[in-house]
């Protein structure tokens, strides 16, 4: 307290009881606070009640209007005669000041706050500049202010300040790389926590877990604590920012760049017309620029970032400044941008935080590494990534991966190829730990990006042998499919979801075919869309990795007189593993790039064929179908032997119609995601003799081929005419022989986990078949794009197919493109009748094929299956 001036404080009832309640009802404290100046008190409530309704402004709502009530409140504290009052309101106006981007201002607000300030009253004006001093990045200021503040509020009883104080020192920590510490505190902070009603505090405390196990790596219960917080904020009302801004952080490790840099924009566009805080809005810029980096477009990434450099120049922050700079640094080096200039950026970058202790330093110096590698400076490379190695034996997993990333760099510059694939090889195996940990088949999937490029570099050191180059392809494609989903198939809650999904869908549906508009319906679908898929992303899984390495010796040996075709994309190139006959055989085919365009032109064929039915297609069918096989083939096709064959094709190749290839049309061909994948169906036994036949609504035909099926197999279960609901489907066909689904399949590549199945009662998605304790040994989709698969991560799977292959099904036929309702009755017809003759499902589906009837729409038809697996 200033000596000479009374505290000013009103008897009765205290006003300051107002602060606390902000951040435990914010709504009730700004309604209380409006009343309060109502009431014409004197200059200490009004003071309070001005402040209370700055904080709630500064924070939820429109900044220039909290400054505005905040600056009130000093000047009513200077009217009332309390330094306490003034000093205290003295720090809510200096964090104010620095949300807006006045720094400078702010700061000295703030330190004529500490001037002012005594006691407990001295102790919380620290923290809120420790506070600043944290949003501004300048950590170890932060903690000396928390230094001398948290002891006096833990003697003074302070409950909520000392919470508050060990949360704040917990997040610096955290963002110097000090986890353990910070885990500590966020501890000790909960429990105080728990004592309050300070529920939007709590919150806060949720969240902070969440951080605290993204940076141990624990991308499961992040999830699972941001969403928690999500739901709480929701509750009070509160936007938040700050925690938008960490679950995109989370979004970003698990692979899902667009949906993160989707996150960001939404956040900023609320910020905006609210009239927000600009430092939160240089952050989430910083967000977007990473996610759109990441998702693959530097351009508009670098534009982001520079934008966030200025942004946080002018706030005078400069620890998210050089954070920014690193991410335009990728960016543009991302973009083929590099250059002398931008290797001296990226090396001060490295330097700047290594100097303020951020975690990313390596980062940075692995960044410098590849510039300078980029600019074939051989000497200066190798320093930065020495120095980026080293952290490959501490801190969370992806960043030790990165630490592997840069040992394997040094190591191709030298020329030394066994200490490559060393570190190539530790790299994987600790993303291979860290993937397991995931119980969620989209993140396990997802996540493998992170270890691509190890992937790559392993391959282009053995590109010149064939066994070593199959080995490491193999390494990188499909590990996701080597264990089945970690979530229980008896979830109360998700069953609950998936049941009223499917309701609503299919009111959605029905009301759209009406032309009746269903706004609600259509926002119920997309929240039960999202509660479900936060859901799976947040199930933990504690199994093991398995070694989905491939055994060359018992693939040749289990191939028999087959041969199977693995294609690798390496550098723009397709290279062709023939194996077959006791030996591994490398050809060179054609451009990724053109194989992936003319696959494109000749499916969009395929669908006019099955739409439009016009015989004179055929024959250019068949051309492009030659210059396909030149493409993806090339020699490689004069070795296939006689006997039947596996394609194991890359990725984005996946849906090409490999029986639409000359020197594939007459042959017993089956598609498989990995070799290993297909080692691994043979091996599965065939489960009982149940067969279920299964027909969903609105097929032209009306799934005619199915009551030819049920006479052909005598006592098959048959779902159909309202007996064909998501869940009977789902019990009749978990752990049967064969399946057959007659049902509208639909693709969906902006989430392809909900591609789905159309039953009675709405979709059957890709979340319900893993529910199955057992998927059927066999089954055929005769569906329009049932068999369409998306390609992710380093060079994994989702799709409808791709969820059964890890849950036990040895053998899918499925359809990557629309095809005609009635010209895929006799095909199914003719594919059953062969395989009740013993046959498998390739062998089947050729047979099938050559009994249809020679019409432009049944070759068509028959092209656009594939069977998939080993069965």
């Amino acid at each position: 307290m200033v000596a000479g001036r009374s505290s000013g404080r009103p008897s009765g009832p205290d006003p300051l009881d107002l602060l606390p309640l902000v951040f435990a009802r914010p709504g009730e404290a700004l309604e209380r606070a409006r009343a309060l100046l109502d009431a014409e008190r004197g200059p200490y409530e009004a003071s309070v009640a001005h402040q209370v309704i700055g904080i709630w402004q500064r924070d939820f709502g429109d900044l220039t209007a909290g400054l505005a009530h905040l600056r009130r409140a000093r000047r009513l504290a200077a009217r009332s005669g309390s330094a306490e009052r003034e000093a205290d309101v003295l720090a809510t106006l200096g964090a104010a000041y620095v949300h807006a981007g006045r720094t400078r201002r702010g700061l000295s607000t703030l330190d004529e706050g500490v001037a002012r300030g005594t006691g407990v009253t001295l102790a919380r004006v620290l923290f809120r500049r420790s506070y600043a001093l944290w949003v501004l990045g300048r950590h170890r200021e932060a903690l000396e202010d928390l230094r001398r503040a948290i002891p006096i509020l833990k003697r003074a009883g302070d409950v909520i300040w000392s919470a508050r104080a060990l949360t704040l020192r917990a997040t610096v920590n955290l963002a110097m790389g000090a986890a353990e510490w910070a885990q500590a505190d966020f501890a000790a902070a909960e429990r105080l926590w728990d004592a309050t009603d300070q529920e939007h505090d709590k919150a806060v405390a949720v969240e902070n877990r969440g951080l605290a196990a993204f940076r141990a790596g624990d991308l499961p219960a992040a999830l699972g604590h941001f969403d928690e917080a999500a739901r709480r904020y929701a509750a009070l009302g509160t936007p938040a920012f700050v925690l938008a801004g960490s679950r995109c952080g989370a979004l970003l490790a698990a692979g899902l760049a667009r949906e993160a840099a989707q996150e960001a924009d939404a956040a900023t566009e609320l910020l905006d017309r609210l009239g927000g805080q600009t430092t939160r809005r240089a952050e989430l810029m910083l967000v977007a620029a990473r996610a759109l980096n990441d998702s693959g477009d530097p351009e508009e990434a670098a534009v982001r970032a520079d934008a966030a450099v200025r942004s946080f120049s002018a706030q005078r922050r400069e620890w998210w400044e050089v954070h920014a700079r690193l991410v335009r640094v990728q960016a543009r080096l991302a973009a083929g941008q590099a250059s002398e200039t931008l290797l001296r950026e990226a090396v001060s970058v490295a330097e700047r935080l290594t100097a303020l202790g951020s975690p990313e330093a390596a980062q940075g110096f692995l960044l410098a590494g590849r510039t300078a590698t980029a600019l074939g400076r051989g000497a200066d490379a190798g320093t930065h990534l020495s120095v980026a190695a080293k952290a490959r034996w501490r801190g969370p997993a992806f960043a030790r991966v990165d630490g592997w990333v840069a040992q394997a760099l040094l190591a191709a510059a030298a020329g030394r190829r066994r200490g490559l694939l060393d570190a190539c090889r530790r790299g994987l195996e600790l993303l291979d730990e860290h993937r397991m940990t995931l119980g969620a088949p989209e993140l396990r999937a997802r996540v493998t990006a992170r270890g691509a490029e190890l992937a790559t570099l392993a391959q282009r050191a053995t590109a010149d042998d064939p066994r070593r180059l199959l080995v490491w392809s193999e390494r990188r494609r499909a590990a996701a499919l080597a264990v089945p989903p970690a979530r229980p198939p008896d979830d109360p809650e998700l069953q609950r979801d998936l049941t009223a999904f499917r309701e609503i869908s299919s009111r959605v549906e029905a009301a759209r075919s009406d032309g009746r508009p269903v706004p609600w319906l259509r926002r119920e679908q997309e929240r039960l869309e999202r509660d479900i898929r936060a859901r799976s992303l947040r199930m933990r899984s504690e199994g093991t990795a398995p070694d989905h390495r491939v055994d060359v010796a018992a693939l040749l040996s289990e191939l028999g007189d087959r041969r199977l075709v693995e294609i690798v994309a390496l550098d723009g190139r397709l290279h062709v593993l023939l194996c077959g006959n006791a030996r591994v055989r490398a050809f060179q085919a054609g451009r990724a790039a053109d194989a992936e365009t003319e696959a494109e032109h000749v499916r969009a064929a395929l669908r006019r064929l099955a739409y439009q039915g016009r015989g004179g297609r055929v024959a250019l069918l068949e051309e492009a179908g030659l210059r396909l096989q030149e493409l993806l083939l090339g020699p490689a096709v004069r070795h296939l032997g006689e006997g039947p064959v596996v394609v194991v094709p890359p990725g984005p190749l996946h849906g090409v119609p490999w029986a639409l290839l000359p020197a594939l049309r007459e042959r017993v061909l089956s598609v498989s995601p990995s070799a290993s994948t297909w080692l691994r169906a043979r091996r599965i036994e065939p489960r009982g003799d149940r067969v279920v036949l299964v027909r969903g609504p609105g097929l032209a035909t009306g799934g005619a081929e199915v009551p030819v099926l049920a006479g052909l197999y005598g006592g098959a279960t048959v779902l159909e005419n309202g007996g064909a609901g998501g869940d009977a489907v789902l019990k009749e066909i978990d752990g049967c022989r064969i399946a057959h689904i007659a049902a509208h399949g639909t693709f969906r590549a902006d989430s392809p986990m909900f591609s789905s199945l159309q039953m009675d009662d709405g979709p059957l998605i890709v979340h319900d078949l893993e529910r199955l304790r057992s998927a059927p040994y066999r089954i055929i989709l005769s569906s329009c794009d049932s068999g369409t698969l998306e390609p992710v991560g380093a060079d994994e799977l989702l799709g409808l197919a791709a969820a059964l292959l890890p849950l036990g099904t040895a053998g899918i036929v499925a359809s990557s493109v629309p095809v005609h309702d009635e010209a895929v009755v006799p095909l199914m017809v003719a594919l059953h009748r062969a395989l009740k003759n013993g046959h498998g499902l390739a062998e089947a589906l050729r047979d099938a094929r050559a009994a249809l009837p020679s019409s432009a729409l049944h070759q068509a038809t028959g092209w656009s299956f594939s069977a998939i697996g080993a069965a």
